[in-house]
């Protein structure tokens, strides 16, 4: 994260009473191979003027154990998030309420110890699992982090594992990229019982074979979105907007974008999404740090409020904060699973 970057376009913040629950973002210790982003980077964020009371972390392969089994080793992430979690109960900053680590679902069966293991070490904010099925035959195409194979959510393993996660009542995440979407489908109206949360609007990619293609990949994209809103188990994150891999090419820029040019390229397709899933199947994420590629914390809420502008109320409420909390079964919301 370029901090110096990104304040070379600063702006007020825009309704600061409207309550927020982050769906979406990371963090990454000192010295994990990656730029460090803790807690207290979260809290500049989240601090910055915007009213986020709540966050929820997905997983990353942040703090993984470096000995035991490989199975078990992305339960040092959950634990290292449960601390942090801990800490901010207990601050003035916003509340990590929930944590979404990373299990093998190809273990089938055996992936309830994995599962159990998570749980106990989240401290009672355990919510779910994504597990990448991001692939491209592209080699211009980065590979997900847990480098899936091609048609990882078909593979019967795969289906045995996802079960056992919604016996727990545990949600799933999905990350795939746009012409994968129909894999998405399928999974979910193979499982009914377990709540899928698609991340990112779907992944409409922007690189590689795509870049300069943004008409098609929409043509590609919207009937598979279409398609996924007939399966009531689905739910939707809008962000992931300022990714590069999108193609916006905001991180080319001089200076990054005010919240007018997020919503001039950004703001039909999210309020496409919005229209056709409905608030209630709708959360707004940061995708910090990962966004900040492309933009600040402030000018990509002042972005979703703008976008968002033309709802009501209640509607709005759910797209900030309702749905995710509900969700990810945050304070007084409790879903087990939509069916």
């Amino acid at each position: 994260m370029d901090r110096l970057w990104l304040a070379g376009t600063t702006e007020a913040v825009l309704e600061p009473d409207l309550e927020i629950c982050d769906a979406h973002h990371h963090l990454w210790p000192e010295g994990g191979g990656r730029a460090a982003y803790d807690l207290e980077d979260l809290w500049v964020d989240t601090g910055a003027g915007h009213r986020v009371v709540d966050t929820v972390f997905i997983e990353c392969s942040a703090a993984y154990l470096e000995h035991g089994p490989v199975s078990m080793r992305p339960v040092g992430e959950t634990s290292f998030v449960a601390d942090r979690a801990a800490r901010s109960a207990d601050g003035s900053g916003s509340k990590i309420a929930a944590i979404i680590g990373h299990a093998d679902l190809t273990l089938g069966d055996a992936v309830q110890d994995v599962l159990s293991a998570h749980i106990e070490a989240a401290g009672g904010r355990f919510r779910g699992v994504r597990h990448s099925g991001a692939w491209d035959p592209s080699p211009l195409i980065p590979r997900s982090h847990s480098n899936p194979p091609p048609r990882l959510y078909a593979q019967p393993e795969f289906r045995r594992g996802l079960t056992a996660l919604g016996k727990l009542g545990l949600s799933f995440e999905a990350w795939q990229m746009h012409p994968q979407l129909d894999e998405v489908v399928a999974l979910a109206r193979a499982h009914p019982e377990v709540t899928i949360v698609v991340n990112h609007l779907g992944a409409p990619m922007g690189i590689g074979p795509y870049a300069g293609r943004r008409a098609e990949v929409l043509e590609v994209w919207r009937p598979a979105m279409e398609r996924l809103v007939t399966c009531p188990n689905v739910v939707l994150k809008l962000g992931g907007i300022g990714m590069a891999r999108f193609g916006a090419g905001f991180e080319t820029l001089p200076q990054p974008p005010n919240s007018d040019q997020l919503v001039g390229f950004w703001g039909d397709q999210l309020r496409w999404c919005i229209d056709r899933f409905g608030p209630p199947r709708c959360m707004f994420e940061s995708n910090y740090p990962v966004d900040a590629e492309s933009c600040s914390y402030v000018v990509l809420w002042n972005a979703f409020k703008k976008v968002s502008a033309g709802y009501g109320q209640v509607e709005r409420a759910q797209l900030f904060a309702g749905t995710a909390r509900e969700v990810y079964r945050i304070g007084s919301a409790a879903r087990q699973h939509r069916s």
